[in-house]
């Protein structure tokens, strides 16, 4: 967690050159003092949880680190006031007060890192001689014993354990790879002792062994216990025989063979053994590994089509488990109101087996009593974050503990969603970037590696997905399952950023890091909330009347006013309030209602980084001031129907990657954002404009996207073209495209044919292409290169909706995209022989081989 910020301050210090210049002396040594935390955080975080003088020292350093960030913000904010109205007057007396406050507060941050830094490296060189004393290889080997129980009876498995007894039945490869994938505690073990305790299965194969592989494994310890498991006597034996002999026992015989909870893996190592097994004719071996990363299973061959992820379990199925660990002694009989408690217990479990059975047995010997039955609901969320419930949360606490620092601290994020909550993507990761735990790197935008992290933590099975998007698996919503959600705010309390009370809502209090607002939370108390990073409104009836009751929050980064109501509300009364948060980099005021301006004062936001003020219906004018925030990065000003235009000046955001809700108009309305402007943005990668009767697009206009050197999203919507169409879809088949486009979105174009410009030559980068709501009749495929050749499209997916005359033969189609993977249709009357439905919606995915 403290490696991730001392990594994220510490590039921010290498890119500020001007601000170091200011502080040489301070910034430098504060630069030494991060390279060296970062190594020594490293090995902190793994002996964290075990010492309390670890755990204090490293929640003094994250505090330091934080308040380095505050003063470096507030350096990259004077400097932007410096150099826009304050260069001419020179240095006033205010800026020397800066100066030294500043370097009197820089000073005391790096002298208490030293003491950090001198007390955690002491402390490391004493736990490391003493680690070395008492070797933990006892633990090793009792994670590796072969697994010998057999579970007599299981409930709400069986249909997972039937589809893998088909796969195996059906099985045409030599070898065959299966994997169960699931977070901790969902039942996976138990589906492959099932498997292979089955008759039927171990019928068809000759030998079995069972790994129980865990965290801390060794790749040799594993090969000793496989020639175990078969028979064979491993004392003699030097690492570098055991392959050669594994492969001389096996040798004429079918194996199955499970590896049980696989953290990671070696790909190499696998490859090597998996090429010791029988590969003849009518030997079949099958391979079934279980684990709660993805990822992992990938890595090891498991094709997609053979990995199961078992569900949770039904209430049907959760109450006969949670009956069977409860009321055993009883036979299942209690009375009417332990039964209805009962039942509401069972129902926080989340249908996770691990936690029915430990929450079960943990209320069995109270069943006599409603009242102690009673308590056991009202205290589960203390209950499982305080031990009595261990087992659920070790188990899966292992899951955080193996999470990289980078993957940690986006997951402490999830802590402020109330149960059941339907968590935005989009949202989470602004939140992300603006408080810059995701960054760029190289030709990838800090969005990007954001998507990339929440993809990484669904792979790990510790967020759920809710929607996606068919093409790329792209994440729309997402949620947590509740267990999951026990052991994210266990840890954010841990790490100070949130706490919570008894029922596991989450309070304000003076250490808050963070805030999930919802109605009935205390506003007074979010007064003493001076460390406030960030504020986001949960429920759509939110109202943000009560906006004077937060107080200064001087240390906000991300405020999230999305969809909150303004009704009664003074707009500049709220933006001077907004205005005061000089640290804000990342304000969401998408679908907030009454909107009509955004003020001058926004200027004052020098450290804005995100403005999102999408969906925003009753917005007309943006500011003209609002050019003054050059270190914007996105801007989303999309489906705000009431906007005629954004302001002249916009080329002044050199550093803004994505620009959504850019309406294109004449150059002769000098006060408008000309698509002119866009030549000098080369940094953006998403670029969403809209096309109007209004616009007028001039020669020295029409290379304007092909100087986007990175730009690799492009949406062009034409639905306000109505009467002038003909007039303004001729001027944007003139464009140049952007030389590297990804993925190209056309909406509402009412003509015949494609822009030219649309076609595998000019587009050969491109991946996907979503066409909507328009009158094509043909798809652009015949071009040709110098010589003649017949150009092709590299499109791997391609959606088509409301294009009631596209004339297509799906034999056609599949000719010139020979690269498809995946197909979105609907109402699309005239397509022939497609592999999905046509007229309603319809997907085809191509089958992997």
């Amino acid at each position: 967690m403290v490696q991730t910020l001392a990594q994220s301050l510490f590039t921010a210090l290498m890119n500020e050159a001007q601000i170091a210049f200011d502080f040489k002396g301070q910034f430098e040594q504060m630069k030494t003092q991060l390279d060296l935390m970062n190594a020594i955080v490293s090995n902190s975080e793994n002996v964290k949880s075990k010492n309390e003088v670890v755990k204090i020292a490293l929640t003094t350093l994250r505090e330091l680190i934080l308040e380095a960030d505050n003063a470096l913000t507030d350096c990259l904010v004077r400097a932007e006031y410096r150099i826009q109205e304050y260069m001419c007057f020179g240095h006033s007396l205010q800026d020397s007060f800066f100066f030294y406050n500043t370097g009197k507060k820089l000073k005391d941050i790096n002298s208490k890192m030293d003491q950090i830094e001198k007390r955690l490296r002491t402390y490391l060189r004493a736990s490391d001689s003493t680690h070395h004393s008492s070797s933990d290889s006892h633990e090793d080997t009792r994670l590796l014993r072969s697994q010998d129980f057999n579970p007599s009876e299981t409930i709400g498995l069986d249909d997972d354990v039937e589809k893998i007894k088909g796969w195996i039945s059906n099985a045409d490869d030599v070898i065959q790879h299966i994997a169960i994938v699931g977070m901790g505690g969902l039942g996976k073990t138990t589906i492959a002792q099932k498997i292979i305790h089955d008759n039927q299965v171990l019928d068809r194969f000759d030998k079995m062994i069972w790994v129980c592989v865990s965290r801390a494994f060794s790749e040799e310890q594993v090969l000793r216990c496989m020639l175990q498991r078969l028979g064979k006597d491993v004392k003699g034996f030097d690492g570098s025989q055991l392959l050669s002999e594994i492969q001389q026992v096996l040798a004429d015989k079918t194996c199955i063979i499970v590896l049980d909870d696989v953290w990671k893996i070696n790909v190499e190592w696998w490859t090597n053994l998996c090429s010791v097994f029988p590969k003849r004719d009518g030997k079949r071996s099958c391979v079934i590994i279980t684990t709660r990363n993805e990822g992992v299973a990938s890595d090891m061959g498991v094709e997609s089509s053979r990995t199961l992820k078992p569900n949770t379990l039904n209430d049907h199925d959760s109450w006969s488990l949670f009956l069977k660990f409860a009321f055993s002694s009883s036979k299942g009989v209690c009375s009417d109101e332990v039964r209805k408690i009962s039942k509401e217990i069972a129902k926080k479990c989340g249908g996770l087996p691990l936690a029915i059975k430990t929450i079960g047995a943990l209320l069995a010997p109270m069943t006599g009593s409603p009242s102690e039955c009673r308590q056991i609901l009202e205290t589960f969320h203390e209950l499982t974050t305080e031990g009595r419930n261990s087992s659920v949360m070790a188990s899966l606490q292992l899951s955080y503990d193996e999470l990289p620092p980078r993957l940690k601290q986006c997951l402490i994020c999830f802590s402020i969603y109330p149960e059941d909550f339907q968590i935005r993507g989009e949202q989470l990761i602004q939140w992300w970037m603006g408080e810059g735990l995701v960054q760029g790197k190289g030709s990838k935008s800090a969005a990007e590696i954001g998507y990339e992290y929440l993809s990484e933590l669904i792979k790990r099975c510790l967020i759920e997905v809710d929607k996606q998007r068919g093409f790329d698996g792209r994440v729309y919503n997402c949620k947590m399952h509740d267990m999951v959600r026990e052991l994210i705010t266990k840890n954010a309390e841990e790490e100070k950023f949130c706490s919570f009370d008894e029922q596991g809502r989450q309070k304000a209090t003076t250490d808050s890091r963070w805030i999930g607002f919802v109605d009935g939370m205390n506003k007074e108390s979010l007064k003493n909330t001076s460390k406030l990073r960030a504020m986001l409104f949960m429920d759509r009836s939110s109202s943000v009347t009560e906006f004077k009751n937060f107080g200064l929050l001087p240390s906000l980064r991300v405020l999230d006013f999305s969809n909150s109501q303004l009704q009664g509300i003074n707009i500049n009364d709220l933006f001077d309030w907004i205005s005061s948060l000089e640290r804000l980099a990342c304000l969401n005021l998408s679908g907030i209602q009454g909107l009509e301006m955004v003020p001058p004062s926004i200027r004052k936001l020098r450290n804005l980084q995100l403005f999102v003020l999408t969906n925003s219906n009753s917005l007309k004018i943006l500011h003209s001031y609002i050019t003054n925030l050059k270190k914007l990065i996105v801007l989303d000003v999309g489906f705000c129907p009431n906007l005629e235009s954004l302001p002249c000046g916009i080329a002044k955001f050199s550093h803004l990657q994505e620009l959504s809700g850019f309406k294109v108009s004449s150059q002769s309305r000098k006060q408008c954002a000309q698509l002119l402007e866009l030549k000098k943005m080369i940094q953006l990668r998403v670029l969403r404009i809209s096309i109007s009767d209004e616009t007028e697009i001039s020669e020295n206009e029409m290379d304007s996207l092909s100087q986007m050197s990175n730009l690799k999203v492009l949406s062009i919507d034409a639905d306000s073209c109505k009467n002038e169409s003909k007039r303004v879809l001729e001027m944007v088949d003139k464009l140049t495209p952007p030389p590297r486009l990804q993925e190209l979105y056309l909406r509402n174009f009412h003509r015949e044919t494609l822009p030219n410009w649309v076609n595998p030559k000019m587009l050969r980068r491109l991946k996907y292409l979503c066409f909507e709501n328009g009158d094509f009749q043909h798809l652009n495929c015949k071009f040709f290169d110098n010589d003649m050749e017949k150009s092709i499209w590299n499109i791997e997916g391609l959606c088509l909706k409301f294009l009631t005359r596209l004339d297509v033969d799906w034999k056609d189609l599949q000719k010139d995209m020979p690269q498809l993977s995946y197909l979105e249709v609907s109402h699309c009357f005239k397509l022939k022989d497609f592999p999905c439905s046509v007229k309603t919606a319809g997907v085809w995915r191509k089958v992997q081989a």
